[in-house]
Order: structure tokens, then C-alpha cells, then sequence
């Protein structure tokens, strides 16, 4: 697009991003959907796509923004899906990865990403119901996943089936574990200090400062990392605790590590008076790229931040070592 639509923008374009906001679940409706105006509902849904997507939150559509647009507007059926490089990317994808889970073919993890495990998955599909094996999820195929499976929502997948199975067989002990702390802009002396003292307790720590959350989650996964934890430092009232979901899915061992995190902050910054922390599910690229349980911690208000950068070091680290001791429990006691 030669230039961001921005508030106050009239036209066919912003009915565009109206529909696509829709697609998405962040419906305007009222007279700006009806006049294609980007007025105060507009910028409000799209703010909250931005959140969800974790995307730069700055109320513009610019190229990035666009791109996660038409990908989460994508379904099953609207386009061939197939191993490619660069790999397919969208709602079709995690559509078709949720299908195949719930039908007990292993996709691997649901990211709306048709890497290798979704390509090896679906071609099984295809052998195992007398379809052609190509590798491609075309017109015959996809309708024989609807018939199979009519609406794969709610069904426990194969994925959460053998992510909840790794972390009851994991070691309780957090010595001689392979963990990943990553820092963003200005959170370099907390990570210095949570990396600090799960070194004391003896785990094999990596520490991560690429800026580019692609970069750090290849890294990470290389390392063969049981969790990994992101910080940042951001502006807000409160703190917030990412960890992976998307539609009919989410990180079983990135929510319970979340509220872990959450409750040793709020615990931590009891006497700062600040709001309590809350856990998000969100499909912020290094939480949807990393391959182990993951969570990405944007710790506020800044000032109390900084004047406590020793008691949420301790306090993460503290989650952390519960966490390994339990992964599979639920901190929030609802299960």
C-alpha cells in the first residue's frame, strides 16, 4: 500500500479493512461501517487486532498490520495449501491443522504455519481415506475434512494431547535445565538479573537480545530450550503475561507458566499498589515461533519497574522453578 490509512479516512478502503476486521472477530457495525469511515470504532478494533496480533499498536493499517489482516481473513477452501517456501501462513492453515488434529493425524503444533509436521500429517490423511497423496489441500480434500469433521472447535488435538504429556514426563528439578530469556528495548539489567539467578540454581540459561522476535525464537529452538521467557519494559498500568493461542487452540504449558509469572508479580509488587497482572492468549510472533512453552512478560509501570528490577527477577524465578516442578497444573485452580 503506498501510504498507512489512518483516522479520518473515507472510502473503499477502509470498507476493506471494516470486512477484514470482521473476519477477524473485531466487527465496527454502526454508521462508520455504513460510510466507510475510519473514525473512533474503527481505530478501537483495530487497536485490538493490533494487541492480539502483536503487532506495533500505533491505531494505523500499514504494510505489517495489512498482512496480519489478510491473513486472519483467509478460510479453509480459499486458497491450495501445500509445503512452499515461504510457507503458507493463516486462519486456512490453523483451520486445516485443528481438522487434522482432531481426526488424530499429528500436525504438530497449531500455528496457522504449513511447515513439514502439517504436510506429513495430511498426506496420512490422504492415504489413510484413499484420496490421492500430492501433499495439497485442495477441493477433495477439504471436503472430505468437513465430512469427517464438521467443526473441529472445542476437540482435543493430537498437539495438546503430547504437549501436556512432555510436560508431566519433564524432570522437576530446574538444575541442568536448557531455558531462554529474552529481552526487548530496556529490559536489559532484569533479564541480567533473572538470567543471574537461574545460573545460581544451575540451569543452562541462553540469553537473547536480538531485536527481531523471528531471530530469537529460531535461536531458542535451536537451543532446544524448555521454555522460554520474553521481557520488556512497556508503558502501561499493569503488567501483562502473553502466551500462545489461537482459534481452538492454546499452549497448555505457555497459559500455566503465564499465571505462574503472574502470580509471583502481583505477590512481588503487592506493597507498589499497582493493578493486578494479567494473562493473555495472543499470537504475538516469538510465542507462535518458538517450539516449547513460551511466554513474553511486558512489565509496567515503568517506574515501579526499574525500582524493583530485584524482586521481579526473584519472583520470575521463583515461577519458573514451580512451573518446572508442576508444569501440568493449573495455577489458576479452575482444573
Amino acid at each position: 500500500m503506498s501510504k498507512p490509512l489512518r483516522p479520518d479516512d473515507r472510502g473503499a478502503p477502509v470498507s476493506d479493512l471494516h470486512r477484514r476486521l470482521a473476519a477477524a472477530g473485531h466487527r465496527v457495525g454502526g454508521v462508520e461501517e455504513t460510510d466507510g469511515y475510519f473514525g473512533p470504532e474503527t481505530t478501537r478494533s483495530l487497536l485490538a487486532f493490533q494487541a492480539e496480533r502483536g503487532l506495533n499498536e500505533h491505531g494505523l493499517v500499514d504494510e505489517t498490520t495489512q498482512a496480519a489482516l489478510v491473513e486472519a481473513g483467509l478460510r479453509l477452501g480459499d486458497r491450495h495449501l501445500y509445503l512452499h517456501a515461504p510457507m503458507f501462513r493463516g486462519e486456512d492453515v490453523s483451520d486445516l491443522q485443528l481438522r487434522l488434529g482432531g481426526l488424530g493425524f499429528d500436525a504438530g503444533r497449531i500455528d496457522g504455519i504449513f511447515g513439514p509436521d502439517t504436510a506429513g500429517a495430511l498426506a496420512d490423511f490422504q492415504r489413510n481415506t484413499a484420496l490421492a497423496v500430492d501433499g495439497i489441500a485442495g477441493p477433495q480434500t477439504i471436503r472430505a475434512l468437513h465430512q469427517l469433521l464438521g467443526r473441529p472447535a472445542g476437540r482435543t488435538t493430537v498437539a495438546q494431547v503430547r504437549e501436556l504429556d512432555r510436560l508431566r514426563q519433564g524432570s522437576p528439578e530446574l538444575h541442568g535445565q536448557r531455558l531462554a530469556v529474552g529481552q526487548f528495548g530496556s529490559s536489559a539489567a532484569l533479564s541480567t538479573a533473572l538470567s543471574r539467578t537461574l545460573r545460581a540454581q544451575g540451569a543452562h540459561l541462553l540469553d537473547l537480545d536480538h531485536p527481531n522476535e523471528d531471530t530469537q525464537a529460531t535461536t531458542a529452538n535451536e537451543f532446544q530450550a524448555i521454555l522460554y521467557i520474553g521481557l520488556r519494559i512497556d508503558n502501561y498500568s499493569h503488567s501483562r503475561i502473553s502466551y500462545f493461542s489461537i482459534k481452538g487452540f492454546q499452549s497448555e504449558g505457555g497459559f500455566r507458566l503465564a499465571h505462574q509469572c503472574a502470580s509471583g508479580l502481583d505477590r512481588a509488587l503487592l506493597s507498589a499498589d499497582v493493578p493486578v497482572t494479567e494473562c493473555l492468549g495472543r499470537q504475538i510472533p516469538v510465542l507462535r515461533q518458538t517450539r516449547m512453552p513460551a511466554v513474553l512478560c511486558s512489565l509496567a509501570p515503568p517506574s515501579v519497574v526499574v525500582l524493583s528490577t530485584a524482586e521481579i527477577a526473584d519472583a520470575l524465578a521463583n515461577a519458573i522453578t514451580r512451573w518446572i516442578a508442576d508444569p501440568a497444573a493449573d495455577p489458576t485452580g479452575s482444573g
